[in-house]
């Protein structure tokens, strides 16, 4: 049998890999191969934009992984989708456009990663973008990653945006600009009717490229070393990565990289490979028996995730929301056909419709909370399916204090990860979410609301400390943004995984390029981030590329 051989590996074609296997490839004398374990994006429900009610609370596209119990959640077990198909979770979430805070990402300079202060990294998010509504110097015009506004939000939005003016939070027109602060309708990352996952801007178009093999239905076994480096000769030099073994059909492969591997399978999935492969802690690799090559302690350490609590209200009509009756399901058998044939109507929604960068306090001079204003009533993910109509929001602690981990369940790589959040472990975590609790009801309950606000859906006394307490820990769960798992940090951290550059500490020829390299959360959606990241991640490749030509 041929070896197969390439000069970059990417492993899992998600919102970092699709970008990565992209810019790469652009070059002819490249070759690349993106290794995918979910299949091609080719079901609808990713591509109509109303899809994600169906995939979200499902295995459709959809990992549909579990948390260990959660102390802090009264024993209940946290749900953490993520995305398994061209796309990754680009490919299964809301759609919803928006980047964080311009501290945030000058925090990361801060802790010691030069090259990613707000001013350096914001040319990346805009060689990413193409917004059809907003020009200025913060949006891009000609990027891959189409961002536009909603063809038909529901007019509940502008009510959300009148109770939030109603408690002193204005309305801003693009919370990706000069001020994050703020209310609006969301951007989404749609194109004519259509989801805009990063598969369909980065990859989609450049299926053709002869330098670009796409591989799907592959799951990664682990990184291959060089075996006369795997454990660092007495010359000093670094265990090296040569490939990747992984299996399709039950068929075990191993292919080559003559120049890089690069992990971007995620906040869950590239800690899992590094550890299988004999890179993280030497005292958990042992009790799996993982032969080690590189003793890495923070692989795995530092997860970080946005706790959430939704308020969900019944509305007294359902015209503005969506839901599970007769008017609706008539409703939607219209609009099906209008968007199979004009990709226009209400399956263009997103359901997410409004969102807000809020503050706990008036004198903060960055936003601690956010807003995500919802057409519809979602319980526990859309999982508990309620008749009838009404409308949700989530609030979102933006900076977590808690910090949790990701270990191994066994050393096969057909197990999933043991996922520990470890939500309100610091109880600065929970303070705010109680503020942001009384924050986002009184919003609810503003006069704006009163003519389509019916009852709640959980009935809370907000004069008692304790029941709101109690009803946080009962129904909080993830936004869906775990990060931090393969940090990015100077040789001084103990827990660092990466460099600045984003190569594997104590290795050659690996790197990680994905959500798992933030070493702290961003006060906003990690989508639009993690395009960046690899954005950013392409362009150091590629010139480190150049200097070894020359």
């Amino acid at each position: 049998m041929s070896i197969e051989n390439y000069d970059y590996i990417v492993v899992g074609a998600g919102s970092a890999g699709c970008v990565i296997a992209s810019r790469l490839s652009e070059d002819p004398n490249i070759r690349v191969c993106l290794l995918e374990a979910g299949k091609k994006d080719s079901n609808v429900l990713i591509h109509a934009p109303a899809g994600v009610a169906a995939m979200l609370p499902t295995r459709i596209n959809n990992w549909a992984f579990e948390t260990v119990p959660q102390k802090g959640l009264n024993g209940r077990r946290g749900y953490q989708p993520r995305g398994k198909s061209l796309g990754g979770s680009s490919s299964l979430n809301a759609m919803m456009y928006a980047r964080g805070h311009r501290w945030d990402y000058d925090h990361w300079s801060e802790l010691g990663n030069p090259g990613w202060s707000y001013d350096e990294i914001l040319p990346y998010f805009i060689r990413a973008e193409h917004n059809e509504v907003i020009q200025d110097e913060y949006h891009g015009k000609n990027g891959p990653l189409n961002v536009t506004n909603l063809q038909c939000p529901s007019p509940l939005n502008q009510i959300f945006i009148q109770a939030s003016e109603e408690n002193g939070i204005p309305f801003n027109p693009d919370v990706n600009g000069a001020e994050q602060f703020g209310v609006m309708t969301t951007q989404v990352t749609q194109k004519n009717g259509e989801r805009c996952s990063v598969a369909k801007a980065y990859l989609t178009p450049n299926l053709d490229r002869p330098n670009l093999t796409v591989i799907t239905r592959a799951l990664t076994h682990k990184v291959l070393f060089d075996k006369d480096l795997s454990h660092a000769s007495d010359n000093g030099t670094l265990p090296k990565a040569i490939g990747i073994e992984f299996s399709k059909k039950g068929q075990t492969r191993q292919i080559f990289a003559h120049k890089e591997v690069i992990l971007s399978a995620g906040a869950f999935g590239s800690p899992h490979i590094l550890k299988l492969s004999g890179i993280g802690p030497s005292k958990e690799l042992q009790q799996h028996n993982i032969p080690q090559v590189h003793d890495l302690p923070g692989v795995g350490e530092n997860l970080q995730d946005h706790i959430d609590l939704v308020h969900v209200y019944r509305a007294r009509s359902d015209g503005s929301t969506f839901g599970y009756s007769l008017n609706c399901s008539v409703s939607m058998a219209k609009a099906i056909p209008q968007w199979q044939l004009k990709r226009q109507g209400r399956v263009t929604s997103n359901f997410a419709e409004g969102i807000g960068f809020v503050k706990s306090e008036p004198e903060l001079e960055v936003p601690d909370l956010e807003l995500v204003f919802v057409v519809g009533m979602v319980d526990d993910h859309n999982r508990k399916l309620r008749l009838g109509h009404g409308f949700s929001s989530h609030i979102t602690v933006l900076r977590p204090k808690s910090r949790g981990k990701v270990t191994l369940a066994s050393n096969s790589p057909n197990d999933s990860l043991l996922i520990d959040p470890n939500f309100f472990a610091d109880e600065k975590d929970l303070h705010l979410m109680v503020k942001g609790w009384h924050l986002q009801r009184n919003i609810l309950e503003a006069k704006a609301f009163d003519r389509y606000r019916g009852k709640p859906l959980y009935p809370v006394n907000a004069n008692d400390p304790e029941a709101v307490i109690e009803d946080i820990r009962n129904r909080a769960d993830t936004q869906y943004h775990p990060v931090g798992t393969c940090k990015m940090g100077p040789d001084s951290d103990p827990l660092a995984v990466v460099d600045h550059q984003l190569r594997v500490k104590g290795t050659e020829g690996l790197r990680v390029v994905d959500a798992s390299i933030m070493p702290t959360l961003i006060g906003g959606n990690t989508n639009a981030p993690t395009v960046m990241i690899a954005e950013k991640a392409a362009e150091l490749i590629r010139t480190n590329t150049l200097k070894h030509r020359i």
